[in-house]
């Protein structure tokens, strides 16, 4: 059967697409006018004002230190990726093919535990965490940084699969390049594009958390926003908008990556002579 005879009609497709898209778009323009209700009925930008009033500084304080903690946690778990797991994956690679399947089970298994059995299990680790080096929010980048795995692992993984690793890797050391040079100039540029996206599906993974932040008491965006919420629902409502269109940049970012990197590789160079 050709591919023609069983792909869905053009009618059927767009159908398909509406239903989709308002899935999406209905509880986000219930947002949106949520948040432009007026006291008398009509609609403004009061409660966005707000947001930005001096006089409110106080009240919507803790969201600011709530979002300076999750940036100081992406920046942290970001850090974990790109220096403990992907040169680790890269290790595995070249030294250890054997053990691809295991280190792939181990960084998929977060995925099957809750979050909430993760942070029964971590709570012993931070009570000595705690009590060694402080109780900052910095710390809970140990316990994202096995969260964000499987959505690391695979982007990073993908890269790895789509360039000749040990092939590139032996012609830098025979060329007497060190370890450190095959890394970070070889090796790195040609994984740009799996790093690029680990990252910024990381940055996208802390942002969202709630659970164990809440459950080990520290103080993130996600647990600032349910602490405002209590007193002013409309300013919590606004702040998940932005949360989802910076998701949505992030997600439209590493997509414009991917197919540029595509094009590049597809697109034959021009014979200068």
């Amino acid at each position: 059967m050709s591919r023609s005879g069983i792909a869905p009609r053009p009618v059927t497709t767009w159908v398909i697409l509406g239903v989709v898209g308002l899935v999406f778009l209905i509880p986000i323009v219930s947002m949106i006018e949520f948040t432009l209700r007026g006291a008398d009925g009509g609609y403004d930008f009061r409660h966005w004002a707000a947001l930005v009033d001096p006089a409110n500084a106080g009240k919507y304080a803790p969201i600011w230190r709530g979002l300076q903690g999750s940036l100081v946690l992406s920046i942290t778990t970001v850090a974990i990726v790109l220096f403990l797991l992907a040169p680790t994956m890269i290790l595995v690679t070249l030294r250890f093919p054997a053990l691809r399947r295991p280190l792939e089970f181990l960084c998929l298994l977060p995925l099957s535990i809750p979050a909430i059995v993760l942070v029964v299990g971590l709570s012993p680790i931070y009570l000595t965490i705690g009590r060694s080096v402080g109780t900052g929010v910095w710390t809970l980048a140990f316990a994202y940084g096995v969260t964000v795995l499987p959505y690391a692992y695979r982007a990073i993984q993908a890269n790895l699969d789509a360039i000749d690793v040990r092939t590139l890797t032996e012609a830098a050391r025979s060329l007497g390049a060190g370890w450190g040079s095959v890394l970070l100039k070889v090796l790195a540029p040609n994984l740009r594009v799996g790093l690029l996206s680990a990252s910024l599906i990381s940055v996208a993974v802390v942002l969202g958390e709630f659970t164990i932040a809440s459950l080990l008491n520290r103080q993130n965006l996600q647990t600032a926003l349910f602490i405002v919420n209590k007193q002013d629902p409309y300013v919590a409502v606004i702040l998940a908008l932005l949360a989802l269109l910076f998701a949505f940049l992030l997600l439209l970012a590493i997509g414009r990556v991917g197919t540029a990197a595509a094009l590049r590789r597809t697109t034959p160079k021009k014979d200068p002579t």
